[in-house]
């Protein structure tokens, strides 16, 4: 049972360390809208570089395989498409976001 525990601990310490979610400042949520002017649907977390305003943000995705489970095809990530993402500033890179949530035309897709 305590070797279990401590797998457990040690893949969700892993999980955590690659992500690195800490970097992104939860307390601050942030809507943006604009224009997709380019996309990646690659591993580990698709993305998006959305034009909003006077600003270019990279916002960071869900893998591949969530978005398509959940409805998000590639296709929607087209370049010149609308969109709206909701999520998290980084801490330190300025025109970073990590998504929670992507709408595009009036499909919601919740990614993490």
């Amino acid at each position: 049972m305590k070797r279990l525990f401590l797998l457990a601990a040690l893949v969700a310490t892993t999980a955590s360390a690659h992500h690195g979610w800490s970097e992104y400042n939860a307390d601050k949520p942030l809507s943006l809208s604009g224009t997709i002017e380019e996309s990646g649907y690659e591993q580990p977390h698709g993305f998006v570089r959305l034009k909003s305003g006077d600003k270019t943000w990279l916002v960071v995705l869900a893998p591949p395989g969530r978005m398509e489970n959940r409805g998000l095809s590639k296709a929607m990530l087209a370049k010149g498409n609308k969109a709206t993402v909701q999520g998290y500033p980084h801490r330190s890179k300025s025109e970073e976001l990590r998504a929670e949530r992507i709408i595009i035309g009036d499909k919601t897709t919740e990614l993490r």
